[in-house]
């Protein structure tokens, strides 16, 4: 059997920044394990699975260890390869998912949006003290939803903080995302997820699911900039839309490779 797949920089404007994802059209699905194999194989933070369905298509992720309930880049990106190369007359695609439906608008021939529902984190108190000794810096606040949200009070702290991620492994949710109001942008974050084999993420464009309502509720405000400061970061627009019960999460995409799977 061969397959054919792609290598795209989601939420980036030219290779080799952005976060790498692997995508990969089926006819139909093949078993677990072999996707699990080859995302293991690719070893990128995500690799999508996508099989046309009806008016869409649905869409699973893997991490190099496990399967994923939502992933943001991965979509973007599977977005992509379905525009260039899939149905070029599309101007929107919609995605079904174990997370939920994802829709991403093409806005111009470079700019897409993906279009997702918005989830307000709830306050949590209970893990203040757990994350103070892995973090190595004692939150502000917080939030538990997807993932935990730890709230800080200057970008300076996000750059510098230095997480013990092997005692971050054992936590309940996917990951933890440390974050405060930027110096430039209206909010900066970092996203750590060594229990999915990802110590930290590249740009994490499903956690501004929560991010963007959070921080539109600090700053009274509906559109809102940011910027994930890992390694190969990059700035992210966002807008909570649909009487803020979505996310639109602004971003490029490019193609860095094209290939084919050999399978028995």
């Amino acid at each position: 059997m061969t397959l054919q797949v792609y290598h795209v920089d989601a939420f980036a404007d030219e290779v080799f920044k952005g976060n790498p994802a692997r995508v990969c059209p089926l006819d139909k699905w093949l078993d677990d394990a072999t996707m699990q194999n080859i995302a293991s194989e690719y070893n990128v933070s995500e690799t999508a699975f996508f099989v046309k369905e009806d008016e869409g298509y649905h869409i699973r992720w893997f991490s190099p260890n496990k399967e994923v309930e939502l992933c943001g880049h991965a979509t973007l990106a599977a977005a992509f390869v379905i525009f260039h190369y899939i149905d070029k007359r599309a101007k929107e695609v919609t995605f079904t998912s174990v997370g939920g439906v994802l829709k991403v608008v093409k806005e111009s021939d470079e700019a897409l949006a993906l279009i997702i529902d918005a989830h307000m984190p709830e306050q949590d108190r209970e893990y203040l003290t757990l994350f103070n000794a892995t973090i190595g810096e004692e939150p502000l606040q917080v939030y538990k939803g997807l993932d935990y949200i730890l709230i800080y009070d200057n970008e300076e702290t996000i750059r510098n903080i230095k997480p013990r991620f092997d005692a971050l492994k054992s936590i309940d949710l996917r990951g933890i995302c440390i974050t405060s109001k930027g110096d430039e942008k209206d909010f900066v974050y970092r996203f750590f997820a060594p229990k999915l084999g990802i110590d930290e993420d590249y740009i994490t464009g499903s956690t501004c699911t929560s991010l963007a309502p959070l921080w539109a509720k600090f700053l009274h405000k509906k559109e809102l900039t940011s910027a994930q400061l890992s390694p190969r970061g990059s700035d992210i627009n966002c807008k909570l839309i649909n009487n803020d019960a979505q996310v639109a999460i602004s971003g490029k995409a490019v193609l860095f490779s094209k290939g084919e799977i050999y399978l028995p």
